[in-house]
């Protein structure tokens, strides 16, 4: 059933995204190949790549490598901005060039961005038509990301899918936040007004999904749900899921001195992001709400 559909190389695919993918992508009868840092069965490595190409017989690329940015065991000092900026961009550039290279070119070629592209603001949407600005760290981060996975013409289609917290069980926010809440210590993020663009794991696997097998679907994609909330609103929502209450705010300085300001200001700041380029295109979510994703994420398994 794979040499129907087509085999699948994922970058990242051994990580908390990647991992969800690559088993949505078996159950549909995909061949997948995973790239990661250790070889195994179904795996190359980033050198492989470098050295070899597209494994034959590649149909689909998909990268979602990258060193997780709020892992708060990591110092925000330049060293680690570096691996950050590295593990997305050069990842994404050795897939483009090894697309290039390659004799047969798979069908397209998929690669996360981030909502962090839009400034953060109380008031203002953003849709795909948007132009995003260079404020920040993260957001040069998320143009020059999107950049590297840019094709010269080529029969190649491209979907960047500018994703926002992905809430799912395994890992992300949801997995930091599982243990507070759970013992009665969770709150909102102080001001606990900002928005909070989200998107259930199963939603963004499904869209990444979606966008391989329309022909038509290409370029820049909101991966983020229709339901826009705050902070508060999430909070609310997480507590009431798992029963708990949720009343100890957590200060802005608190977060500042944890992750440093700039990294802080991805949870004490946000942005109103809506999906309508995902909607135009008929794609239904699974979980549009905050409350129905909340449940889902704190199910016992």
């Amino acid at each position: 059933m794979s040499k129907a559909l087509g085999t699948v190389l994922v970058g990242g695919g051994s990580g908390f995204i990647g991992t969800h993918l690559c088993n949505v992508l078996k159950n549909k009868g995909y061949g997948v190949t995973v790239i990661s840092r250790m070889p195994g069965p179904q795996r190359m490595t980033w050198n492989d790549l470098n050295d070899s190409g597209l494994p034959h017989g590649t149909t689909a690329v998909i990268n979602l490598a990258g060193q997780n940015v709020l892992d708060i065991k990591q110092r925000w000092n330049a060293g680690f901005k570096q691996n950050v900026f590295n593990s997305r961009i050069n990842t994404t550039s050795s897939l483009a060039k090894a697309i290039l290279n390659a004799e047969v070119k798979p069908s397209i070629f998929v690669t996360l961005s981030g909502v962090g592209i839009y400034k953060p603001d109380k008031y203002k949407e953003y849709d795909e038509d948007s132009v995003g600005e260079e404020f920040d760290f993260l957001s040069h981060l998320c143009h020059e990301w999107e950049n590297a996975a840019k094709l010269p013409v080529c029969d190649t289609r491209r979907v960047t899918i500018r994703s926002g917290v992905v809430l799912g069980r395994t890992g992300g926010m949801i997995k930091q936040l599982y243990l507070p809440f759970y013992f009665g210590l969770g709150g909102p993020v102080a001001p606990g007004d900002q928005f909070l663009p989200w998107i259930h794991m199963s939603d963004l696997t499904r869209l990444i999904l979606f966008a391989m097998e329309n022909p038509k679907v290409n370029g820049i994609f909101n991966g983020v749900a229709p339901q826009t909330v705050t902070n508060k609103e999430f909070t609310e929502a997480f507590a009431s899921a798992m029963r708990r209450p949720a009343f100890i705010p957590v200060p802005k300085f608190v977060l500042d001195l944890l992750l440093n300001e700039e990294r802080a200001n991805m949870l004490t700041q946000g942005q109103k992001v809506l999906p309508k380029r995902v909607a135009s295109l008929g794609f239904k979510f699974e979980f549009p709400d905050i409350k129905s994703a909340c449940k889902e994420v704190v199910k016992k398994r």
